[in-house]
C-alpha cells in the first residue's frame, strides 16, 4: 500500500476508482439520487453538470439559469440550475448537491469520435472542494473526505 493512500485513509478519506477513457479523461461512477451514472472528473470545470438528455434520468427538478455555460469548444449556452440532490460517488456522500444542467451533446458527440463511451455529466471542481479532493494520477484514484 502506497504511502499517500495509508496517509488518507488514516485522515478517514474515502478512496475511490478512476477509469482512464480513451480521449485521456478520468472517468468515475457515481451515484445521484439514487441512480447510477458515468461521469467525467473534470478539475477544469468550476460547476459539476449533468446533460439535459439525463434530467429524467436522475429525476432532476430543473429550474431556469441566468448562467451562460461555456467549455469544451462551446460557448453562450443555456443553462438551468437543479438543487437539493444527493451525490454518491464510492463511499463518499452528499446532499444538497447544485448542478448546473446543459446541452451535452457536443460533449458526448467528442467521446464518441473518439470511441469513448458518452457520459450523463461532469464532476467538476466544485464538488471536489467539498471532498477535499486528492487525485492520484499514477494509481488512477480519487480520495474525498
Amino acid at each position: 500500500m502506497s504511502t499517500l493512500r495509508k496517509f488518507l485513509l488514516a485522515k478517514k478519506y474515502t478512496r475511490i476508482k478512476l477509469a482512464l477513457t480513451k480521449t485521456n479523461h478520468f472517468e468515475v461512477k457515481a451515484t445521484l439520487n439514487g441512480i447510477k451514472g458515468n461521469f467525467i472528473l473534470d478539475t477544469g470545470a468550476s460547476n459539476s453538470c449533468v446533460g439535459f438528455e439525463a434530467v429524467e434520468k436522475f429525476d432532476l427538478f430543473a429550474q431556469d439559469s441566468d448562467v451562460k455555460a461555456a467549455g469544451a469548444g462551446a460557448t453562450n449556452m443555456t443553462t438551468q440550475v437543479s438543487k437539493k440532490n444527493t451525490l454518491k460517488i464510492g463511499k463518499w456522500k452528499k446532499k444538497k448537491v447544485s448542478l448546473v444542467l446543459f446541452d451535452m451533446q457536443h460533449v458526448n458527440q467528442a467521446l464518441l469520435n473518439h470511441n469513448a463511451e458518452p457520459v450523463d455529466g461532469i464532476i467538476g471542481a466544485d464538488i471536489l472542494k467539498k471532498g477535499k479532493a486528492v487525485i492520484d494520477y499514477e494509481r488512477k484514484c480519487l480520495y474525498l473526505k
